[in-house]
């Protein structure tokens, strides 16, 4: 606040004057400015809190996730022949594996070109398949095939590519199968021949039903160049032939097209790299349990450290923390020791407390863990420490499996009882195609709706047996994106009396299969006179007595019982009384939803400093009010000091006037 100089007048000290009246006036501004800084030391200790928490939280989030506690330490004799991965459901063992031959994939090269820029035919719009499957029979010399046969594998989608005037050089091939995506990549080598370019393709999966079948329908050119059946027209010479790999698990013969094994070893993924023999060891990770544990305790000690400090006293400076007495403080550390000290449900086994691992409070409020008994705990009673600390549920019936829960699902032993099994649906034909060959015209495409998603299926020209009629519509189907994106798939069949039926691989009242003509050859002409299927059936069912939500296989528990969100997976088995489900809401997992109503921008720290930064602003507000008022009283004062200074001036004035006046007259008289 400016002092302006004054006191021309009278020389009295005006400013002075002013500036010790406006300290007198001022003293609410500085107990503003106390209480503001009290506001702010809170904040700050408030962000304290708030981070320890966040550090806790972040230590307790593994071990909240039964994924942490399901996963296998793989461990191969020699790590150059495999590696291997598991899931939740691999189990513990010790495994011989020896690798006789790897996968590999089929290549093919064309006859060599003279340039791989000049246009190939001319131009004219040409659509090249491409089908993949196992080539059986006949014999191989110099890359190809006589007397042999292709099977076209009804698991692989057919592909398609379009060449025309825009694409139709060696490059452009090149580049519009590789864009396209079709399950084979191109490359083009050259020789160094006077015709050196070779289109090269590769089929993408390895494996013996991966071979390729290539056929072009539009330009002659084109097709002399693509055309390649190892039944027929073979314008590609094999360069590497398709081959499964061979192994053998603990004596246990195993083919896989794949270099990535599965199902050999149930949940795990042998990944082969040479051929070789090797150990294979599969076991619990104690080790990364306990360590996850220890972080667990060192979190939950840290944050009392934290809180000793933001909310104690010391005796020695006789002064108490910034949060003493604070109501959300001491709320969060109450709820968390409670729920620490209190027993989980578990598995039904007898691990249902901190302490029956190890883990202990002592006197100061902190946690010490007993390594010996932890260590001793995870290796006689790993799978029950899951439920300590993770969400967990399992099912006494082995067609029953957990899924998921929710923050609302309360730990429990709950009674299953089922009252329908979910059905996939599907459509089955009336036409017997047993009793001759079906031929599809050219542009023929029929309309699908499966899964509720409807979309124009293109299916290629050709005769075809009823078991081969199959195998073209479910690749076709299959193939179609927008089914993919809605993750449908279908399984087409030949029945016993020769009818076809398309059945949706998912389950449920939404899953269904429907026909209708599009373009040729009509859809009447592969189901007769059905054309519309039979929509599936959801499962249905109790839990705990109540009528549970039923989504295909999954049963979920009713919104406001105990099992709220408690989602299982129904695989099949009979109808009626189905054991129980228990379900274990474990200490990482309820401090973990704990904490996250606490940090967070929504939890209870964040209302205490939106509090807090409310009454920061209420503070700045008043001192904006105050300071207008101070200047306004500055003013007054200013004004009636310099009135009162022109009056003592003027008085001075006066005096001196009459002083001279009175010193005149007297010398007068004399």
């Amino acid at each position: 606040m400016g002092i302006q100089s004054t006191g021309l007048g009278a020389n009295l000290d005006v400013n002075g004057l002013i500036t010790k009246l406006m300290q007198v006036e001022s003293q609410p501004l500085t107990t503003l400015a106390k209480k503001e800084a009290s506001f702010q030391a809170k904040l700050s200790a408030y962000g304290t809190l708030n981070s320890a928490l966040s550090v806790f939280q972040s230590n307790v989030t593994g071990l909240s996730n039964l994924g942490t506690f399901q996963s296998l330490t793989a461990t191969a004799g020699d790590s150059s022949i495999l590696s291997a991965t598991t899931t939740s459901v691999s189990t513990q063992g010790n495994y011989n594996v020896n690798v006789t031959k790897l996968a590999q994939a089929q290549t093919i090269s064309s006859a060599g070109q003279a340039s791989s820029t000049a246009s190939i035919g001319s131009g004219t719009s040409t659509t090249i398949t491409f089908e993949f499957g196992t080539i059986t029979g006949g014999t191989s010399a110099n890359g190809v095939y006589t007397g042999s046969t292709f099977t076209q594998d009804a698991t692989q989608s057919i592909g398609t590519v379009t060449i025309d005037g825009a694409n139709n050089s060696l490059q452009g091939i090149r580049d519009a199968i590789n864009a396209a995506k079709v399950g084979a990549t191109a490359a083009i080598v050259g020789d160094g021949s006077a015709t050196p370019y070779h289109l090269v393709l590769t089929s993408a999966k390895t494996g013996a039903t991966s071979s390729l079948k290539i056929s072009a329908t539009g330009d002659a050119a084109i097709q002399s160049l693509v055309n390649y059946d190892p039944a027929g027209t073979q314008n590609f010479t094999e360069t590497t032939t398709a081959q499964n790999a061979a192994l053998t698990v603990n004596g246990i013969a195993i083919s896989s097209t794949s270099n990535a094994v599965t199902g050999a070893i149930q949940g795990t993924t042998l990944n082969l790299s040479k051929v070789g023999t090797t150990s294979l060891a599969l076991s619990a990770n104690t080790s990364g349990i306990q360590s996850a544990i220890n972080g667990f305790v060192k979190g939950y000690n840290d944050f009392q450290a934290t809180l000793k400090t933001l909310t104690g006293y010391d005796a020695s400076t006789k002064k108490g923390g910034i949060l003493i007495g604070d109501s959300t403080a001491r709320n969060v550390q109450s709820q968390i020791r409670s729920t620490l000290s209190t027993a989980v449900n578990g598995l039904g086994g007898n691990i249902t407390s901190l302490a029956s691992i190890g883990i202990n409070f002592q006197k100061d409020g902190t946690l010490s863990v007993d390594s010996t008994k932890l260590s001793a705990a995870l290796s006689t009673n790993y799978n029950e420490i899951s439920g300590l600390f993770a969400s967990v549920g399992k099912a006494t019936d082995s067609l029953v499996s957990y899924s998921s829960s929710t923050s609302a699902t309360k730990q429990g032993a709950y009674g299953l009882e089922i009252t329908a099994i979910a059905t996939q649906g599907g459509l089955q034909g009336d036409l017997d195609l047993s009793t001759g060959n079906t031929t599809i015209a050219a542009s023929t495409a029929i309309n699908v709706t499966l899964d509720g998603k409807t979309s124009l299926v293109s299916l290629a020209a050709g005769t075809y047996t009823a078991s081969s009629l199959a195998t073209l519509l479910q690749t076709s189907i299959n193939g179609n994106s927008t089914f993919k994106d809605n993750g449908s798939t279908v399984t087409a069949t030949i029945n016993s009396g020769g009818k076809l039926q398309l059945q949706s691989t998912k389950y449920g009242s939404a899953s269904n299969v429907n026909l209708a003509d599009g373009t040729g050859t009509g859809a009447a002409s592969f189901t007769g006179t059905v054309l519309n299927g039979t929509a599936g059936v959801d499962v249905a069912g109790k839990l705990n007595g109540i009528t549970a939500a039923g989504s295909g296989q999954f049963l979920t528990g009713a919104t406001g019982s105990d099992t709220e969100g408690l989602k299982i997976l129904v695989s099949g088995g009979s109808l009626g009384a189905r054991g129980t489900v228990n379900f274990s809401r474990g200490y990482a997992s309820q401090v973990s939803s704990l904490l996250s109503t606490v940090v967070g921008t929504s939890g209870s720290i964040s209302s205490a400093t939106d509090g807090i930064n409310r009454s920061i602003k209420d503070i700045g507000k008043q001192r904006d009010i105050l300071n207008s008022r101070l200047f306004d009283t500055e003013a007054r004062y200013r004004a009636q000091f310099t009135a009162l200074d022109s009056i003592v001036s003027s008085l001075n004035n006066t005096s001196s006037f009459l002083t001279q006046q009175l010193a005149a007259l007297t010398s007068s008289t004399k």
